[in-house]
């Protein structure tokens, strides 16, 4: 079975589109165009309608992709922007007008668990119990296992929300600091990070030039070398940040937020090392609707 699905996002639209079979999942085709969405988010509480008109050309030509891919369904979704805009039901109305889709809104509780089955599911050869963490433009995901089983926990704090706050590491650590806190009273083995901010640090930390999604699954990011990367960013302007391999030039303005949430994370649970995984809540989209198990 081919499936797409469409990934609505508070500063990016993506596309998968894979076949299915026997549990097993190959993919056919992939697509990101970052469209800011959320753009305002912390000024205003409703999407802005050039933000819209973005999402709704990606959004169009996603549909002529998936139609010419044979894809047999499509699952569009979309977080933490939607999720939290007055007029989404507007926006919604308008994708189901132009586009011809019916976008599902995730709750925080659901964006976690579907990011968790598809960070965990796309790393099975790694053993122990982890925490993963899905830094997104207008929220983090972070979810671990606890006594009475998995715990999902969504805050609202986003590479696009922290970037036009302004906000700093210090304050990012204590918005973060009772969630972490949380996670390490519990336990856990291992940390995985999901998202563009964990896939483009492991990027820039590798030099590519040109983006390679082998060389970044499973990459092992250590925390040092995300201190040093928050470190130099913070001593460079969005302009010289656009000519740093590994960072696409539309991710320059909210890379430095996304890497001091990285950085907070990763000291607020003492951890070493984060294991970066390409395989994130659109696998577990994936995996939900084509009823494919997994390890949750």
């Amino acid at each position: 079975m081919r499936a797409a699905v469409v990934d609505i996002g508070t500063n990016s639209v993506r596309l998968l589109v894979a076949d299915s079979e026997n549990e097993e999942v190959k993919v056919v085709k992939t697509g990101l165009i970052t469209t800011r969405l959320g753009e305002g988010i912390g000024q205003q509480p409703h999407l802005l309608r050039p933000a819209i008109e973005r999402t709704l050309a990606a959004l169009k030509n996603f549909r002529r992709i998936i139609e010419r891919s044979g894809a047999e369904t499509v699952v569009a979704a979309a977080t933490s922007a939607v999720r939290d805009a007055e007029n989404r039901a507007e926006f919604l109305s308008e994708v189901k007008e132009q586009v011809g889709w019916d976008v599902r809104v995730l709750s925080g509780a659901e964006e976690a668990q579907l990011s968790y089955a598809g960070a965990v599911r796309g790393l099975e050869h790694c053993p122990g119990f982890p925490v993963v963490i899905d830094i997104g433009g207008g929220s983090t995901e972070l979810i671990w296992s606890g006594v009475g089983g998995l715990n999902f926990v969504s805050l609202r704090v986003g590479a696009v929300r922290m970037t036009e706050g302004n906000c700093t590491l210090t304050e990012i650590e204590e918005m973060l600091a009772s969630t972490l806190k949380s996670i390490k009273d519990d336990g856990f083995e291992r940390v995985i990070g999901v998202g563009g901010t964990f896939t483009t640090l492991a990027a820039i930390d590798q030099e590519l030039k040109v983006y390679n999604p082998d060389r970044v699954h499973g990459y092992i990011l250590k925390r040092q070398r995300i201190e040093d990367i928050v470190h130099h960013l913070e001593s460079m302007s969005i302009a010289e940040r656009k000519k740093i391999p590994g960072l696409q030039p539309q991710r320059a303005d909210i890379i430095m937020a996304g890497a001091r949430i990285a950085l907070a994370a990763v000291m607020g649970l003492d951890a070493a090392t984060v294991i970066v995984s390409e395989t994130d809540i659109m696998y577990g989209l994936l995996f939900e609707r084509l009823g494919i198990h997994s390890t949750i």
